[in-house]
C-alpha cells in the first residue's frame, strides 16, 4: 500500500508557511481556518505521490500540489454558502463563522493565491499547469451548476448525474495527477494516462462517499448518515432505485424525496430500505467496481514500473473498500 504521510507531512510545513497570516486580517484568517479543518487531502497527495512515481523529486510538485488544496477549499467555501451549511468537518463554516460577504471576498483570494504558487515554474511548464488548472477550474463550476440545476428537475438521468460527479469532483483529482506528471516531465501520453486513471477513480470516490453516506457507520465515516436522504439528493442510489423501481414503489420513494418530516431518522430507514429492495444498493457497488477496475486499466498505458503500478492498484482498491 502506498505511504502517503511523507508526501503529507512536507505538504503541511509548506502549506503552513505558504498561507501567512497577514493584513488584512479579515481577508487571510478565514484561508487559515479552512485550511487547517483537516479532510484527507487526497488531491494534493496525489499530485505529489505522481510526480515521485515519475522518477522527479516530489518537492518539485509542491507548489502545484498546493495550488490544488487552495483551489479545492476555495470551492468549498463557495459551496458552502450556495447550501447555507452550517458545518464544514464538524466546524463551523467560514460564512457562519464571519459572514457571506467574507466567505466570498476569501474564497475569491484563494483562487488568486492558487494561480501564484504556478508562477514558481518555468515559462513552459507554467503554461502547462495553467491551462489545464483553467480547464479543470472551469469543469468544476459546470458540475456544481448540473448539481443545483438537479436539485429542481425530476427528470435527471443517470449519465447526467455520472457527467455531474465527473466534473464536479473527478476532473479535480485526474488534473491533480497530471500536474505531478508535468512536474516529473513525463511524456504526454503518460500525462493522459494518469489522468484518465484519476478521474475514473474520481468517479468511484464519488459514488462510495453516496453509498457511504447511506449505508456507512456513522462511527468512522465522519458525516451524519443519511445526509443525502435528508436533503432530497438525486444520487446515483436514488436515480437507480426510481429506475427499478413499479409505478407505486416510484410514487412513494419520489414522494420521501419531497417529504421534509419531523423524524428525519424514519424517512432515513424507509429509503434506504428501498434501495436495498430495489438492487439500488447492489447497483451502486457493482458501479464503483466498473469505475475502480476501468482505472486500474489505464495503468498498462503508463511508463511507470510494475512495483509502482501494483502500488496504484492496492491504492484504487482500499479506496473502493474504504468505510471513511
Amino acid at each position: 500500500m502506498i505511504q502517503l504521510q511523507k508526501y503529507s507531512d512536507a505538504l503541511l510545513e509548506h502549506l503552513d508557511a505558504t498561507v501567512a497570516l497577514k493584513e488584512p486580517v479579515q481577508l487571510y484568517e478565514p484561508i487559515k481556518y479552512i485550511l487547517t479543518l483537516g479532510g484527507k487531502r487526497i488531491r494534493p497527495l496525489l499530485t505529489l505521490m505522481t510526480a515521485d512515481f515519475f522518477s522527479a523529486d516530489f518537492k518539485k510538485a509542491m507548489n502545484a500540489a498546493l495550488a490544488v488544496e487552495l483551489f479545492h477549499n476555495f470551492s468549498l467555501i463557495h459551496d458552502d454558502i450556495m447550501d447555507d451549511a452550517p458545518l464544514r468537518r464538524g466546524k463551523v463554516t467560514v460564512h457562519e463563522k464571519w459572514d457571506i460577504n467574507t466567505g466570498i471576498l476569501s474564497g475569491d483570494a484563494m483562487l488568486i493565491l492558487a494561480y501564484q504558487l504556478f508562477e514558481e515554474y518555468e515559462p513552459q511548464m507554467f503554461q502547462q499547469l495553467a491551462k489545464l488548472f483553467s480547464k479543470t477550474a472551469l469543469e468544476v463550476c459546470e458540475g456544481q451548476q448540473y448539481d443545483v440545476d438537479f436539485e429542481t428537475r425530476d427528470d435527471v438521468t443517470i449519465p447526467e448525474y455520472i457527467k455531474m460527479i465527473e466534473y464536479k469532483t473527478a476532473v479535480l483529482i485526474g488534473a491533480a495527477m497530471q500536474m505531478g506528471a508535468i512536474v516529473a516531465g513525463a511524456s504526454s501520453s503518460c500525462e493522459q494516462g494518469i489522468y484518465d486513471f484519476g478521474k475514473y477513480l474520481g468517479i468511484a470516490f464519488q459514488l462510495q462517499d453516496d453509498y457511504l453516506d447511506a449505508f456507512g457507520n456513522p462511527e468512522t465515516f465522519g458525516k451524519q448518515v443519511g445526509g443525502d436522504i435528508i436533503t432530497n439528493k438525486k444520487t446515483f442510489l436514488y436515480l437507480t432505485a426510481l429506475k427499478n423501481s413499479t409505478v407505486s414503489e416510484a410514487e412513494i420513494l419520489s414522494n420521501h424525496f419531497k417529504s421534509a418530516p419531523e423524524n428525519p431518522s424514519e424517512k432515513i430507514e424507509i429509503v434506504k430500505q428501498m434501495f436495498q429492495k430495489t438492487g439500488a444498493a447492489t447497483a451502486t457497488e457493482n458501479e464503483i467496481e466498473y469505475y475502480t477496475n476501468k482505472a486500474i486499466s489505464v495503468l498498462n498505458l503508463i511508463k511507470i514500473s510494475e512495483e509502482k503500478k501494483n502500488e496504484l492498484k492496492e491504492f484504487a482498491n482500499w479506496l473502493m473498500k474504504r468505510k471513511v
